[in-house]
């Protein structure tokens, strides 16, 4: 799959913007493996398409290693990729996971990236893009989005900001933490290993993942 970065001579001109467009295709290439094949629902598990999904807030709990994380996910603007969430979480695929990226942005700024990465088995089909553009969901401090390999391909992976990232439509934003910041600015500051990962992504990778114990719903 090739990836193509469009930067005009005025952004050539400009070193943040060769560094963010460097770091813009480090996550298209973070994405799940293209070799990944997903497997169908298990006995009891609704496919996507068939599941319920409130038309407003989802809150949703991440209990990791360094605290509690509660993201409110914006199912009335971007119900796509919320139910994508959804499914996981209900499935219990995200329990055990971790988050185990960090990639840094300007001054204290950033992302951190979670996700499904050993076992691939536990991957749905990828879904539909609900960029931007569509849900008028901007990229600010705390926003959680998937992350993929160019739209149209996401799966499990996701990032959390730390402060507003110009992503643009590149990745589908679908919801904002709403409780710990703080563990989500903790997590970003765990050391990294200087020699894992390859390409934009070396050195990002944390030298010890951060546990993601469970992930649950919050009410219905």
């Amino acid at each position: 799959m090739g990836l193509h970065i469009r930067v005009t001579k005025d952004r050539l001109e400009s070193p943040m913007s060769i560094r963010f467009a460097l770091a813009i295709s480090s996550l298209f290439l973070a994405a799940a493996p293209a070799s990944a094949m997903p497997v169908p629902p298990k006995p009891g598990e609704k496919p996507v398409a068939d599941m319920v999904v409130h038309q407003g807030q989802v809150n949703v709990v991440l209990d990791t290693a360094k605290g509690r994380i509660v993201v409110a996910l914006d199912a009335g603007r971007a119900p796509v990729t919320t139910r994508n969430f959804l499914r996981y979480i209900d499935a219990k695929r995200f329990d055990g996971i971790s988050f185990y990226r960090a990639m840094p942005y300007g001054d204290d700024n950033g992302l951190i990236q979670g996700g499904i990465t050993k076992d691939v088995k536990l991957l749905f089909p990828p879904i539909a893009h609900e960029p931007s553009s569509k849900t008028g969901i901007a990229h600010e401090a705390g926003t959680i989005l998937m992350a993929n390999a160019g739209p149209g391909t996401a799966r499990a992976d996701f990032f959390i900001t730390l402060g507003p990232i110009p992503f643009g439509d590149d990745f589908a934003p679908f919801g904002h933490v709403v409780e710990g910041m703080d563990v989500v600015k903790a997590i970003f500051a765990e050391p990294t290993d200087p020699n894992k990962g390859a390409g934009a992504m070396k050195g990002q990778m944390f030298a010890t993942p951060v546990a993601i114990r469970t992930v649950r719903r919050v009410g219905p």
